[in-house]
């Protein structure tokens, strides 16, 4: 009796089993199957394009980036250095020796690039000296500031004007000026008569002398744009600051009655004074016709006597 109920418990542990042993082999399967999916998908991931083309590597994209800084800044120094500004300074300083001072400004300004084009000097209690400058554009702030730290800085007045217009015409002249040349000598190598031959070379020598002023004018207007001028008056300790009046007064009616009466006054002065340069020759003129009067008068009288 205990077998025959042993036997259907041992048939339901075997289904158990068996079921056991399908599951895992259908777990195994789709595991595989997952396996296999993904390394389609990671196939599918990668990046579709043409073969031959080259992506940019991370050096690539520096030097491209370098490159696009530099010209970036070539733009820039380009447009900096197409404005032509003439820098103009006139400094006032009052220092105990005016000798060293204008040997130490002229030092400044050597060690600045720029050089003495001018200088002014007087010696006694009252000393003074007016030296010009020639300053590079590029330190001309820097070294006008060394320069008012030679002493006590009485005045400082700046300007600046703008040359650009002036610049450019003066370039595009000269260029025009050298292809004119170019061309004349190429006419004078084919002129045929001795007639064109001269007209040619007098052309040619018009050109040239007319390309020789314009090319001073290139380099002076080269040399006050590329150097500020500084014009420093350095005085002694005694020394009288010269008062410059850089306005004008508007007109009043004081001020006309003013130059009015001052006008008369030196009217009346030098009429005076020509009266006075005249008077011994008027006198000479005066005895003289006295004279004739006289002698004349006398000669009707005995006439008639």
């Amino acid at each position: 009796m205990r077998s025959v109920k042993t036997i259907p418990a041992l048939i339901l542990l075997s289904l158990l089993v068996l079921v056991a042993g399908c599951s895992g082999a259908a777990s195994q399967s789709a595991g595989s199957s997952s396996s296999f999916g993904s390394s389609a998908g990671g196939a599918a991931a990668a990046p579709v394009g043409p073969a031959n083309e080259a992506i940019p590597s991370a050096a690539d994209n520096s030097r491209a980036a370098k490159s696009a800084g530099g010209q970036g800044q070539a733009a820039t120094a380009r447009l900096a250095n197409a404005s032509a500004i003439n820098y103009t300074a006139e400094l006032t300083v009052r220092v105990a020796r005016v000798s060293d001072a204008t040997d130490a400004a002229a030092h400044i300004a050597g060690a600045a690039g720029g050089y003495v084009s001018d200088e002014t000097t007087s010696s006694g209690p009252a000393a003074t000296a007016d030296i010009q400058l020639k300053i590079p554009v590029s330190v001309y702030q820097v070294t006008l500031s060394s320069l008012a730290g030679l002493g006590t800085r009485l005045s400082l007045s700046q300007q600046a004007q703008n040359l650009t217009e002036q610049v450019a015409d003066v370039n595009s002249q000269v260029t025009s000026d050298e292809a004119a040349i170019v061309q004349l000598r190429a006419l004078l190598s084919h002129a045929g008569s001795v007639g064109d031959l001269l007209t040619v070379q007098n052309q040619i020598n018009s050109a040239e002398s007319s390309l020789e002023s314009i090319e001073a004018q290139q380099r002076a207007l080269s040399n006050e744009t590329n150097y500020a001028t500084v014009t420093m008056t350095i005085l002694g300790p005694k020394a009288k600051p010269v008062v410059t009046s850089h306005g004008s007064r508007p007109p009043n009616l004081a001020r006309g009655l003013s130059v009015g009466w001052h006008g008369l006054r030196v009217t009346v002065d030098w009429t005076l004074a020509l009266l006075g340069a005249a008077a011994p020759f008027l006198a000479i003129v005066a005895v003289a016709l006295f004279t004739g009067y006289r002698a004349r008068r006398w000669l009707l009288r005995r006439r008639a006597a």
